[in-house]
């Protein structure tokens, strides 16, 4: 099965990290990718260690980015130099080749592994700011074997991945305190 976390709402890598527990309880081997986090996210030193079925890879870089137009003067502001911002279709040529080179990688493990549980963290994302090709998806999903389930995490989650999908869930916002100015937190947020 595909099943895919998506929209704009808290959750959906959480969500993800329930199931990964679920399943490595069940005596699964689960394989997460995490795409455009370095190792700086407080769930990441308990995945490493959590149990020998369990192995946690990332890649890209600890920055956000982002599409001219998408962030206001006052959020641009709030995020200082943590952001790299580029034109629709862009990106950094840098950041694509990293996340190209490190999924490479990954799908090797990934294969050698051959997890019953494989989730691609924040890949509707990566997808969505074109940091990682379609065909790459793709393939990695047409080369697992059938028995692997495999869950895709993050906003904008594109159509053709939502067409083959057997199960969506979008999480939605309804009020969110970063809209106040709070900062994400540790433990919380990241």
């Amino acid at each position: 099965m595909l099943q895919i976390y998506t929209g704009k709402g808290k959750g959906k890598t959480t969500a993800a990290i329930g199931l990964a527990i679920r399943s490595i309880g069940a005596g699964h081997k689960v394989f997460f990718l995490q795409f455009m986090k370095s190792l700086a996210y407080s769930e990441q030193s308990v995945l490493k260690t959590l149990s020998p079925q369990l192995i946690l890879m990332t890649t890209g870089k600890p920055f956000f980015v982002a599409e001219e137009g998408m962030l206001t003067e006052a959020q641009l502001k709030q995020w200082g130099g943590n952001v790299v911002v580029f034109p629709r279709g862009k990106p950094p040529d840098d950041y694509v080749q990293l996340i190209c080179r490190e999924f490479s990688e990954a799908e090797r493990s990934i294969m050698d592994m051959k997890p019953d549980l494989l989730v691609l963290d924040e890949v509707n994302v990566a997808l969505y700011f074109n940091l990682i090709a379609r065909e790459a998806i793709e393939s990695l999903l047409e080369e697992l074997p059938k028995e692997t389930e495999v869950v895709c995490t993050g906003r904008n989650a594109p159509q053709w991945l939502l067409d083959r999908a057997d199960l969506i869930t979008e999480m939605q916002e309804i009020r969110h305190y970063y809209t106040q100015g709070v900062e994400a937190r540790k433990g919380i947020e990241h």
